[in-house]
């Protein structure tokens, strides 16, 4: 056999292995995702059990959501920028220590305060595992292959929606709110584990090419994705807040579960579609889904009586928003280069702002509007996501990539 055959045989195979997602790693990463979401989203389903157990009324065991998101947003930045120079490895694997420490705290604790302290915590952990987890997933893939690589590593976030947010509150009724929590250390400590045994480790950045949080801001691109990120999540978590009196008003209260359930399983079908198309089309993709986003907004505002109209604007919602992390990640991510990390912790405060400001802004249109106001103010927000998105055609959402 010739030395030729020979080489051109290995260069082929080598070919095909790169063209291979490496499942192990990605699926680790989208583990790491989905415990991350079930940690921060699982009280809201358990408030009563919380505020029984650690003698408090209903609204301050709330307050264990609010600390671990305020956590979250002043981690993200300083922490993701003190970090970029750090192995990815022994950062990913500290995070997920941390996930394990403070959730057997929240397990076993019985003082408030020192239970608030351990969801800051957690919520710190969450913050810096956001910053790096897209730029993570992408390094282990080659460029034809990052779209996917994301939305595998994404694909936790809406199957915690979907699937584990709804098992926790099931669980907590039936066997008390502290197993759920000892049942997520559980297996933080398999998913360690196995980032252990079968995930890659990369270096971190290094200082010659780290630019200034302040540089990165200034990159073309990074201010209308965060624009987008901005207007967009804030359209969906004023909605996702107040489903319940939403969905009332309609006379659908005793649907609130199914309807929850059909917005999880098409945010599934969403970024399956967006695992697909990513690498090819992400401009496309983006414009598509906040054009059908905003005609449901309309379509709801006009019809929320009905509730056919309701059953599908909730359908079209979860397909729509499911992609949207791998999307406006993507998106970032070819905006910064090799600053990924810290414009991911950029994406990840604006996106926790979005969170905190769809609560408020959704209260005082209850107060003073009334739930009924709900679509036409996602239909504003979203037109203007859609107008930042379309003229950001060169720079930040561009039609052609890098």
């Amino acid at each position: 056999m010739s030395p030729n055959f020979t080489s051109t045989t290995q260069r082929v195979a080598s070919a095909a292995s790169s063209e291979r997602l490496p499942w192990a790693g990605l699926l680790a990463l989208a583990m790491a995702g989905f415990i991350c979401i079930l940690t921060e989203t699982v009280p809201a389903g358990l408030l009563p059990q919380i505020g029984t157990g650690l003698g408090v009324s209903e609204a301050l065991a709330g307050q264990l959501v609010t600390l671990y998101a305020l956590g979250s947003l002043l981690a993200a930045i300083p922490l993701t920028t003190a970090t970029r120079g750090w192995r990815r490895k022994p950062l990913l694997l500290m995070c997920m220590i941390g996930f394990l420490l403070f959730n057997s705290a929240t397990a076993l604790s019985t003082n408030y305060t020192l239970t608030l302290v351990a969801r800051f915590l957690a919520g710190v952990s969450a913050g810096v595992l956001w910053g790096m987890t897209a730029g993570y997933a992408r390094r282990m893939v080659p460029d034809a292959l990052k779209g996917k690589a994301m939305a595998v590593a994404m694909v936790g976030t809406p199957l915690a929606l979907a699937l584990g947010v709804p098992a926790g509150a099931f669980l907590g009724v039936i066997a008390g709110w502290r197993s759920v929590f000892g049942i997520m250390s559980l297996l933080t400590v398999l998913l360690i584990a196995w980032v252990f045994w079968k995930m890659p480790d990369y270096p971190g950045q290094a200082a010659a090419k780290r630019l200034s949080l302040q540089k990165v801001l200034i990159l073309p691109g990074i201010r209308p994705v965060l624009i987008a990120v901005l207007t967009w999540v804030l359209s969906h978590n004023i909605l996702y807040t107040y489903i319940a009196p939403f969905l009332t008003q309609a006379g659908l209260a005793r649907r609130i579960d199914l309807m929850l359930l059909i917005f999880g399983m098409t945010s599934v079908v969403g970024i399956w579609i967006i695992g697909l198309l990513v690498d090819r089309m992400p401009r496309l993709l983006v414009l598509i889904s906040l054009a059908a986003f905003t005609s449901a907004s309309f379509f709801l505002g006009i019809g929320s009586s009905q509730p056919i109209v309701v059953y599908v604007v909730i359908a079209v919602w979860g397909l729509t928003f499911g992609g949207a992390a791998t999307l406006l990640q993507t998106a970032i991510a070819e905006a910064a280069g090799e600053s990924t990390d810290v414009a991911q912790s950029m994406l990840v405060t604006t996106w926790n702002l979005a969170i905190g400001g769809g609560g408020l802004i959704g209260a005082i249109l209850i107060e003073t509007l009334g739930v009924r106001s709900f679509p036409w103010a996602l239909f504003i927000l979203l037109l203007l996501a859609l107008l930042v998105v379309w003229r950001a055609e060169e720079h930040g959402f561009p039609s052609k990539k890098r």
